[in-house]
């Protein structure tokens, strides 16, 4: 098993570090908490021979999803605990940025169930946040991850401690992200359709003061502490 790279890099673009992992061409591909599937769209634009499913929870965001099709790109309301697909069905899974919000007593299910709809040979490609960093500093006032990202990486080391999984590699990396202002931060990392914030005028205050800590005359930059776990199921 890889261990992650003692100094940490700059990965502008995540594709090229999944491309870099696994083969991406002429294969069935599903993502779990696919959200607006960024990425998937890209990945089609470059294999033109895959296919991927996107499966999301949120109401209004699959919704969306289904007003801006692509060609070999479908979408499926579900979660990962219980995935609409049949058994073998799938090359690639990925989890981007999403087991942490599957629920914590949910979330060894989850991973059965992606060992399910995954055929031989397949993988599962987790990423997700660190908890650490400026960014996160300002995200914590009103939505602290702490347990629930640590319960993801915990869930993962139990699926390879029973013997269901294999764990193929590991990487670390940091993602740069540029809001213009506030605004821009307030409707991108605060506003999200699947979730209900809610903030109260002080907490809201306290948000905005630290953003705008990191402002400059080009607005404010960040670098999201990231960590990737490759797995491939054993049966």
């Amino acid at each position: 098993m890889d261990t992650p790279a003692a100094s940490t890099a700059i990965v502008e673009n995540e594709l090229d570090l999944l491309a870099s992992l696994v083969p991406l061409g002429g294969k069935q591909i599903i993502e779990l908490g696919c959200g607006p599937a960024k990425m998937a769209r890209e990945l089609l634009a470059r294999h033109a021979d895959s296919t991927v499913t996107g499966v999301e929870v949120d109401a209004r965001q699959h919704a969306k999803n289904l007003a801006a099709p692509q060609e070999r790109l479908h979408f499926i309301s579900g979660v990962a605990q219980n995935i609409p697909a049949a058994d073998a069905s799938h090359d690639l899974a990925l989890m981007l940025k999403s087991l942490h919000h599957v629920p914590v007593a949910a979330m060894a299910q989850a991973l059965a169930e992606v060992a399910r709809v995954l055929r031989p040979a397949g993988f599962l490609y987790v990423s997700e946040p660190l908890f650490q960093g400026s960014l996160n500093s300002v995200i914590r006032i009103y939505n602290d991850e702490q347990v629930v990202r640590a319960a993801a990486q915990a869930a993962l080391d139990a699926a390879v401690a029973s013997g269901d999984w294999k764990e193929i590699a590991q990487r670390s990396f940091e993602v740069p992200l540029h809001f213009d202002d506030f605004a821009a931060f307030e409707k991108r990392m605060v506003n999200q359709t699947y979730a209900d914030h809610r903030l109260d005028e002080a907490t809201f205050a306290q948000v905005r003061r630290t953003f705008e800590a990191h402002m400059g005359p080009n607005g404010a930059d960040f670098l999201q502490p990231m960590h990737v776990r490759l797995l491939q199921p054993l049966r």
